[in-house]
This record gives C-alpha cells, structure tokens and sequence, in this order.
C-alpha cells in the first residue's frame, strides 16, 4: 500500500543536475526517483509516481517523447525542466502533455513552489459540496454502494466528478490530465463566462501565462477528448478575439 509521501521521478541526463534535483525534493520530504534517460522513465513508470520531472534533451528517448508514451498509461502531472524557452518549445512541451515547464536556469525555491502547487491540483477533490458557479452540483449517491456522496457537475452527456477529477459519459470514463481537467471545470462551472488565455492561466496556474499558445494547445487536448469539433463545438465554445467559454 501507497505510503503518505508523494513520489516524484526525475529524468535528467547531468548527473549533478539529477542529485541537486534528488537532494532538494528530498529534503522536502519527497520520496525521489533519479534516471538518466526517457527509456529508463519508460521503465521505471508506475502507478507509484505522483509526478514526472523530465529534461528534453535526453538520450535513448527525448522528455517529449516519454511523455507521449506516459501519456499513454497515466494521468499523473508532468513538469518540462529544460533549457529550450521558445514559445514552440512550449507548445511542444504542452501538446506532449506537460501540466508546467520550467526553464533552466531555475530557482529552487520556484522548482519547490510548482511542485506543491501542482502536486496540491492533483489531489483529488475532497467533496466540500460547496456550489461553484452557476453549474449544476449534485451530491449524488451513484453506483457507490458505499452510501458515499459524490460532487458532481452535469454538463449536456457529460459528468464531472469532482470526488476523483474525472469525466464520465454514461458509464465511460474520458480520461483528462489534472490541469486538462481543471480548465474544463473552471469553464463549466461559471456558465457563460467568456475566459481569456491569461484569465484561464492565472486560474489554473496563479500567474501570468508563459505562452498563449500553451492554453490553445490544452482546449484543443481537452476538445478532442470530449469529441467536440472545433469547428462547430458542442462544448467548449470560442469567443473569436476574447477566449473560451460553455453554455
């Protein structure tokens, strides 16, 4: 069974990088995994791995690519740490499914920082029944034979279940990263609320956006999961000029 301590894996092909990285977290109370190259993220990937610290440049597989192969497995948080700033950079980071990306030189205190934060996203709801927005909540009963209440938000076919940050249609489950996940509930629950790209980035990630293309790319993860057609969405719609927004 899972001990209380989060796991972070982290992919850098600098030794001294991988320590210092090894040290620090640990030092937070982190129980760290240090590889040397995406084939060995590959390798060592588990269920175990709260979150995925991955250089770019690495041999064997680049950090995008292993992140294209966890993508394929698991949900849990991935941060870029590299040195490659440009905004397709970015974007590349993002579409391979990152939740951040950090560029190198870093402070360790803004490493630490977006750990936690992303690490406190991905826990799971605890089910505070508040009401957000205008969005329809039920606390509902569901198939949990438990009696446990669950938070939901129903949205057109699609359910939100803010209990395990999942979405469901019917008995399918539609499988969203945490900040693809975070980015559909912020919009579905302020109903008509055009957010701009920095509104929704401050949202999700409490500052300024590093790159507008960065949201674009995760609307687009987000629509295609949902089968919604960007041309003519049932979703998430676009504000031409503004940004996004649900009906």
């Amino acid at each position: 069974m899972k001990n209380e301590k989060n796991h972070i894996l982290i992919a850098d092909d600098e030794k001294e990088i991988r320590d210092i990285l090894k040290l620090l977290l640990e030092g937070e109370g982190y129980e760290v995994l240090a590889v040397a190259d995406g084939r060995a993220v590959i390798e060592a990937a588990s269920p175990e791995i709260d979150l995925y610290i991955l250089d770019v440049n690495m041999p064997e597989l680049t950090g995008f690519m292993a992140a294209m192969e966890l993508r394929k497995t698991t949900d849990a948080p991935i941060i870029f740490l590299t040195a490659y700033s440009g905004e397709m950079d970015k974007v590349m980071g993002f579409s391979a499914g990152a939740d951040d990306y950090v560029v190198k030189p870093f402070s360790n205190m803004e490493l630490l920082m977006r750990v936690k934060a992303i690490l406190r996203r991905s826990v799971q709801a605890t089910g505070d029944g508040a009401v957000r927005g205008d969005a329809q909540v039920g606390a509902t009963v569901g198939n949990n034979t438990s009696g446990e209440m669950r938070n939901q938000i129903l949205f057109g076919d699609l359910i939100l279940d803010l209990d395990n940050q999942s979405v469901l249609r019917g008995d399918v489950v539609i499988s969203l990263t945490g900040t693809e996940f975070k980015i559909l509930e912020l919009l579905v629950s302020h109903k008509k609320k055009v957010y701009s790209l920095d509104n929704i980035y401050q949202s999700i990630w409490g500052e300024d956006a590093v790159a507008d293309s960065a949201i674009m790319v995760h609307i687009k993860n987000i629509r295609k999961k949902i089968g919604d057609d960007s041309r003519n969405p049932r979703y998430i719609k676009t504000a031409w000029g503004k940004g996004y927004y649900v009906e």
